[in-house]
């Protein structure tokens, strides 16, 4: 088969390379599926570069969220099990943690739903409770994390307020649903979600960015407003001025979702089945803005890596449309 390999560490463009392998043999509790459609996510890139907190031997295949096909044709989602990805024309994954695939998306927009949209559901509703009529400030809101939390936030009934640079991702944002569009390069996002608000600030802060991101977040918080720290896709990890939060009355919650498959895998299952709900409903809908062939994979990966794309890049190992079954 076909699979992307990492056998150095560096930008996915550069270390990503096309070997012709054996199929990987699933270890124990885990079973073998054909890669259907493979989401491409931040980590990916991290994993390229050596920065994810998880580092596979190499040489690996990146790749952690797929939709495939199980020997008795049950179409699923799955996290492939590293250092086997879902960059490949097959992965392995452990079987007790596979989900059944929502009859109502593609397979492209199925791999895009697991990660992004269990992350933004877990952050807004398990960490935050966001209540129906506050108001969410989303950044980065036209990338696949924050297209994700900016669904989730008007599904809840919560004015959504997204943040991006340029114009393009404004309008992605805006045909998402967003209440309010702050284009960062050309506004003051601090003075614009205050004037938005009535000088209260933003009750949940949803932040996939960090660095400037959570300057401003930490600016234009409500009282008893709470953070959600969910990434730092700008690579600046920030140090939280804590006497600032206790000044203000204002929460910073962490967020680290793959934690809860560890610690509380009932509540991935459980939390699959409203996400499933909410896709049947129209209420969520992934944003797939490119369907990429096996060959095409590293552009892609570098392209999420370099903050270039708006929503989620998937790659389609069998070369179709990833039209649902």
């Amino acid at each position: 088969m076909q699979a992307w390999r990492v056998h150095r560490n560096g930008e996915p463009g550069e270390v990503m390379q096309l070997d012709e392998v054996d199929r990987p043999v699933p270890g124990e509790g885990q079973v073998l599926l054909r890669v259907l459609a493979a989401n491409i996510n931040f980590p990916d890139a991290l994993l390229c570069r050596g920065q994810y907190q998880i580092r596979p031997p190499l040489p690996f295949t990146p790749g952690v969220e797929i939709c495939g096909e199980t020997e008795d044709g049950r179409r699923v989602i799955a996290n492939p099990a590293l250092p086997y990805g879902g960059l490949a024309e097959y992965a392995p994954a452990d079987a007790a943690a596979l989900l059944p695939a929502p009859e109502a998306l593609d397979d492209a927009e199925a791999a895009a739903l697991h990660i992004g949209y269990q992350t933004g559901w877990f952050g807004l509703h398990r960490r935050a409770a966001l209540q129906e009529g506050e108001t969410l400030l989303v950044h980065a809101a036209a990338g696949g994390v924050g297209s994700a939390a900016v669904q989730l936030g008007k599904a809840a009934g919560a004015t959504v307020i997204g943040v991006v640079g340029g114009p393009e991702k404004a309008a992605v944002a805006r045909s998402l649903g967003c209440d309010l569009v702050i284009d960062r390069r050309e506004q003051d996002v601090v003075a614009a979600v205050k004037e938005a608000t009535g000088g209260r600030g933003a009750d949940v802060v949803y932040d996939p960015v960090g660095g400037p991101a959570y300057t401003q977040s930490a600016k234009c918080v409500a009282f008893e407003g709470r953070i959600v720290v969910v990434g730092f896709a700008s690579g600046d990890i920030p140090a939280p001025a804590l006497n600032h939060a206790l000044v203000k009355n204002y929460a910073i919650l962490g967020l680290h979702w793959g934690l809860y498959a560890q610690k509380d895998p009932a509540a991935i299952a459980e939390c699959h089945r409203v996400l499933t709900e909410y896709a049947a409903k129209g209420l969520v809908r992934p944003l797939v803005s490119e369907r990429v062939p096996l060959a095409g994979a590293a552009g892609a990966v570098q392209r999420v890596a370099d903050g270039t794309t708006t929503g989620r890049l998937v790659v389609l190992p069998g070369g179709t449309d990833g039209a649902a079954r």
